[in-house]
């Protein structure tokens, strides 16, 4: 527990605190948990007055490679974590991979990755200077919807994701995304056509998955129409 007196406003005082309560823990026996040679590493550095770095995607792919958060992890062939430009400043995420993904182990790159790349194309950009991604990292068995705790298991690892790649535009893809991204209940529906805020510097903007234009070809013009919102204020942030 942190003294009374400590300083709430000052991290490196935090620190050595939460050291010194650890230190006193395992004085008692406790063994704490076990940690990569990378995060032993992380934590030394830990009150020395060096600034905390973000991480890169490089390590939090790496690290996420052995994830066994959920049963998900089993039956995995491929992780499916991310690609493309890793300082990209529009980033589209979506549900979860399907099958096609979890083979290659790349999102996008299937039926709907096929469409999503006509889309980025019609945008200005490609697949190479925007950030995929997707909430889920593996492939779901049958191609059912996500469970919560699937989904639940999987957050940390988007949210660091976001962080390292720092975009100033997120496109969420699906009701999966626009709901673990925002943090909300609220359907698609409700949400899609404006922008919404991310850790309030990050613009959000939900729209429909391509899987669903596939099957709908009605949508498209909704999405384009986000799309064109999308364009406009990229082109104000550039």
């Amino acid at each position: 527990m942190l003294k009374a007196d400590s300083d709430p406003s000052n991290p490196g005082l935090i620190v050595h605190e939460i050291r010194k309560y650890l230190q006193f823990v395992s004085t008692l026996g406790c063994g704490g948990f076990d940690c990569s040679a990378q995060a032993v590493e992380m934590m030394q550095e830990w009150g020395s007055g060096r600034r905390f770095h973000i991480e890169t995607i490089d390590q939090i792919e790496k690290m996420a490679g052995d994830c066994c958060c959920c049963h998900l992890s089993t039956g995995r062939r491929k992780i499916v974590f991310g690609s493309g430009d890793p300082k990209a400043k529009l980033m589209f995420i979506g549900d979860y991979p399907d099958t096609e993904d979890g083979e290659q182990g790349l999102p996008f790159v299937g039926k709907a990755g096929d469409l999503l790349t006509k889309i980025i194309y019609a945008m200005g950009f490609t697949r190479e200077n925007v950030y995929l991604c997707n909430v889920i990292k593996c492939s779901l068995p049958g191609m059912r919807e996500p469970a919560q705790e699937e989904i639940t298991a999987c957050l940390s690892l988007l949210h660091r994701q976001i962080q390292a790649v720092q975009p100033d535009i997120i496109c969420t893809l699906g009701q999966v995304s626009a709901q673990a991204v925002l943090n909300t209940a609220a359907p698609l529906a409700a949400l899609r056509g404006r922008f919404h805020p991310y850790n309030n510097r990050i613009k959000v903007m939900p729209t429909y998955h391509p899987s669903l234009l596939l099957a709908d070809e009605t949508r498209k013009r909704d999405v384009w129409e986000d799309m064109k919102l999308v364009m406009k204020e990229y082109s104000k942030k550039s």
